[in-house]
């Protein structure tokens, strides 16, 4: 079994040795239609998995750029947080002219977070 394959990989070698114009046709020949069928495969059928790995960020100088989305969910939070300690100040009647603007402010800020996602 082992000198059957032996054989045949030699006669193979001897054919290209004595053929190699031959040989190269049928390589290009192969690697044309390979290409260009993959070409079709690519175009016409093109898969149904979207390459979804986002790959790391490694040499970032801030951490805003590595993690956007957890420091923009951060600053949602202290964000609500100001924004109920505002509504506890408001719920006492203790409210100032300053204090509304500050809520109008916070509110924009939190809007351009959510919609930044």
């Amino acid at each position: 079994m082992n000198t059957s394959f032996k054989n045949t990989g030699q006669k193979c070698i001897q054919w290209i040795v004595r053929h190699p114009k031959k040989f190269f046709t049928y390589s290009m020949i192969f690697l044309s239609v390979s290409f260009i069928g993959s070409l079709i495969q690519g175009i016409f059928f093109p898969s149904e998995t979207v390459f979804t790995i986002k790959p790391p960020v490694l040499y970032s100088k801030s951490q805003m750029a590595q993690n956007p989305t957890v420091n923009n969910e951060k600053e949602m939070e202290k964000i609500v947080e100001d924004l109920k300690s505002l509504k506890e100040k408001r719920d006492r009647k203790q409210l100032q002219k300053e204090d509304s603007l500050r809520i109008e402010y916070l509110f924009s800020q939190y809007q351009q977070l959510k919609n930044a996602r």
